[in-house]
């Protein structure tokens, strides 16, 4: 997670009069707890760290930009360094995948610093290596409304709470500047690329993920790129990607190999603890 600090001269935090007191974090400990929220998940990525992500669907996270890049951020990591562990839980994920590729929002310029027009495309989707389904991990859908005022909330992973995800149930959408949401919700280090969303009809719906932290007039803030623009159009270029794959897929051979009696069969399997 990147700590942003801007000045802006818009008098945002004038909008929190009104708006609703923000909850504490709840660790989602127990399977009753996180019950509904199976498809949000962390991002492990080897030398790097771990960011959060969510399912949108069955083969697809939904996740921040900047989390793709190298410790140094300088390069895109490799998508087979990326592994989602949906519902992750004291050790224990629902579901676990690996990345097959990913795509970047191409407006987003990892070198321009921490500008609004670099937070406002910190947007990525990942394609995983296989669908994960099942009654028990649902996608989330994406919410109609970003408005000012709004109440939403923020499911994450982060720095001391890394083997669970807690829920901050109520915080603010304080208002919007250069297609970047302002919010008063409660992020840390690693709690980049987790699910902003709010409840319509008794359903909780995706309205960003967590791009940044900042601080205005010495209230701390957290930041997110408005997704009206940017991922209706990513969504129509991650179908030619997935439709690409399942292409290479379907052309490439397969062959397989007879072991002969009394020959054991070394099937390179490694194991690695979550």
């Amino acid at each position: 997670m990147r700590i942003a600090l801007f000045s802006f001269v818009l008098g945002l935090l004038t909008a929190t009069v009104g708006t609703a007191q923000t909850t504490g974090l709840q660790a989602l400990n127990t399977g009753n707890d996180a019950r509904g929220w199976e498809a949000v998940g962390r991002l492990d990525i080897t030398g790097k760290g771990f960011c959060t992500g969510t399912l949108i669907q069955p083969d697809l996270v939904l996740t921040a930009a900047h989390c793709l890049y190298d410790s140094n951020g300088e390069n895109l990591v490799r998508a087979e360094d990326i592994n989602f562990l949906a519902g992750l839980r004291n050790g224990r994920p629902e579901a676990v995948r690996t990345a097959r590729s990913f795509l970047v929002h191409p407006s987003y310029e990892q070198a321009d610093g921490e500008t609004l027009s670099r937070l406002r495309y910190d947007v990525a989707l990942i394609v995983l290596s296989r669908p994960i389904r099942g009654t028990e991990i649902q996608s989330f859908e994406m919410s109609n409304s970003t408005q000012s005022g709004t109440q939403v909330g923020v499911v994450s992973y982060a720095e001391g709470r890394e083997e669970a995800p807690s829920l901050q149930q109520i915080c603010n959408l304080l208002g919007e500047q250069g297609g970047v949401l302002i919010m008063d919700c409660n992020v840390n280090f690693g709690a980049s690329g987790s699910p902003v969303f709010r409840y319509e009809n008794g359903q909780p719906r995706l309205v960003s993920v967590v791009s940044a932290m900042a601080e205005i007039e010495g209230q701390d803030v957290s930041l997110a790129p408005d997704l009206a623009q940017p991922l209706p159009f990513m969504m129509t270029q991650i179908e030619g990607l997935q439709n690409r794959l399942t292409r290479q897929e379907r052309d490439t051979p397969t062959t397989a190999r007879r072991i002969q009696p009394g020959e054991r069969a070394n099937t390179g399997a490694l194991f690695v603890r979550p």
